[in-house]
């Protein structure tokens, strides 16, 4: 069970901080002073004593940077996926507290849930799994024994929690309205380097959902194939795609530890897998397939890269053979400059368009590596597609943005004038607060970035990327006026 410790002393006659106004308001500051990667558990200690509880999750559409996760015991928390929190999210209205039973880590279990939609997002789920009344492990039973029943009858079932009181539920769905209102200011009002990791961040989510799209893609049309076909009986056509199934499996299973393993691999080996990957697709089709690898195959691709491009030729491949009058596929890879180039030539209708590619988030994964997808349709003669990808990613700001990312947009813009070598009251006058106030701020900066001074401070914001625009008449040198 989660346990809050919360520094504040209790109002007339030592009442629990939910018990007042005063009580909650400091609970609420709590949270909101949190960097924004530790929210989520600070939201579950604060909330232990108005709802007990085993674990936190939430689905967020207000931070691209991390849409759904979940907080409390690993063997719970980690099983928790945003698809249970999808489905559950369909049943809970913003403003109206949830409470009843979820799948969440794989099996039914008592949960309360609050969802919030502040203007402009695409809204927040919080859910916090409930233990049994029984407790979280359910009760000490006697050996050979069920529920203090001989074993051999059937076990009762977990009982339960008390539904909670409205009081509860309402100031749950307060607090999670403030957070996810609070949480969506600071993502509008990002400085430029917190957004930009930000649609890092989303990019490489894209290109992972892109990849496992296009695995699963490839396995169900190459499992249809025999079913499909007029040319095997039932028998054969079962055994084939059973085959395939078993084949699909492990290799879906087995992609998670390839990638953990390999950063690079051999342009041959890249396309090797490539092809073991297609022929089934065409394994029940009388269209001829030519494969042709890259010359200098003991070259080294990103891994990334390599999916990417296997993820577009799959994809290209698939579109193609839903064409008719189609008798010829080839593929190909090669180095072109500082890039990979892999290129799917048929000879069909030549009426294939872009837009096909749409359905297995082709485009997507491609401009995620800020590569290029080019699609030339002839009528009469065929379809080429060709997709350019760089083998060295450009520069992105994420290591920079990773040192500031616990300061406030306030804290930001404060350490944004300590850059340009602005004393306090330059400060004060610059972002129309007070002296007091910007002490105040360049006080949490200091300890947020864990520096000893204003100097070690401007220098860490430099390397950040901060300033974002020099000030016209800044001074060059760095006061260490406090």
């Amino acid at each position: 069970m989660v346990e809050h410790s919360s520094g504040y002393t209790g109002g007339p006659g030592g009442a629990w901080p939910w018990d007042d106004a005063e009580g909650v308001l400091s609970l609420a500051a709590e949270v909101l002073r949190e960097p924004r990667v530790t929210i989520l558990p600070k939201l579950s200690e604060v909330l232990a004593g108005l709802v007990p509880h085993l674990a936190v999750a939430q689905l967020s559409g207000v931070c691209t940077y991390s849409p759904a996760n979940a907080v409390g015991p690993e063997e719970l928390s980690a099983r928790i996926t945003g698809t249970e929190l999808g489905l559950l999210a369909q049943e809970v209205t913003p403003g109206r507290p949830w409470q009843g039973e979820a799948v969440l880590g794989g099996r039914p279990r008592p949960a309360v849930a609050v969802a919030s939609a502040p203007p402009g997002s695409n809204g927040a789920l919080l859910v916090l799994v409930r233990p049994d009344a029984t407790g979280p492990t359910g009760p000490t039973v006697p050996p050979g024994r069920t529920n203090g029943r001989p074993s051999g009858r059937a076990p009762e079932p977990p009982k339960a929690p008390e539904p909670l009181p409205e009081r509860s539920l309402g100031l749950l769905q307060q607090l999670w309205e403030l957070v996810t209102t609070h949480s969506h200011h600071r993502a509008v009002d990002a400085a430029p380097a917190q957004a930009a990791a930000s649609r890092a961040s989303a990019g490489a989510r894209a290109r992972a959902i892109a990849e496992l799209s296009g695995a699963h893609a490839s396995a169900l049309s190459a499992i249809l194939g025999p079913l499909r076909s007029a040319g095997l009986d039932d028998a054969t056509a079962r055994r084939n795609a059973t085959e395939l199934a078993v084949t699909a499996l492990l290799d879906l299973r087995s992609a998670g530890d390839l990638d953990r393993e390999l950063s690079e691999e051999p342009a041959a080996t890249a396309f090797a897998r490539l092809a073991d990957a297609v022929r089934p697709l065409l394994r029940h089709s009388p269209v001829r397939l030519d494969l042709l690898a890259p010359t200098e195959g003991d070259r080294s691709v990103p891994t990334d890269t390599a999916h990417t491009a296997r993820t577009a030729v799959r994809s290209a491949v698939l579109a193609m053979l839903e064409q008719d009058g189609l008798t010829r596929l080839h593929v190909s890879w090669q180095f072109v400059a500082d890039g990979l180039r892999a290129v799917v030539r048929d000879d069909g209708p030549g009426l294939l368009t872009a837009d096909a590619l749409a359905v297995h988030r082709t485009a997507d994964r491609i401009a995620a590596l800020a590569g290029r997808l080019t699609v030339e349709a002839v009528p009469g003669w065929g379809t080429t597609v060709t997709v350019d990808l760089p083998l060295h990613a450009p520069a992105g700001p994420i290591g920079a943005a990773r040192p500031l990312e616990g300061l406030q947009p306030r804290e930001l813009e404060v350490l944004e004038q300590l850059a340009l070598g602005r004393r306090n009251r330059e400060i004060a006058g610059a972002l129309h607060i007070s002296e007091s106030t910007v002490k105040f701020h360049v006080a949490n900066i200091l300890a947020k970035l864990e520096v000893g001074s204003r100097g070690e401070a401007a220098a860490l914001a430099h390397r950040a990327g901060l300033p974002t625009t020099p000030a016209a008449g800044a001074p060059t040198a760095l006061h260490a006026a406090s």
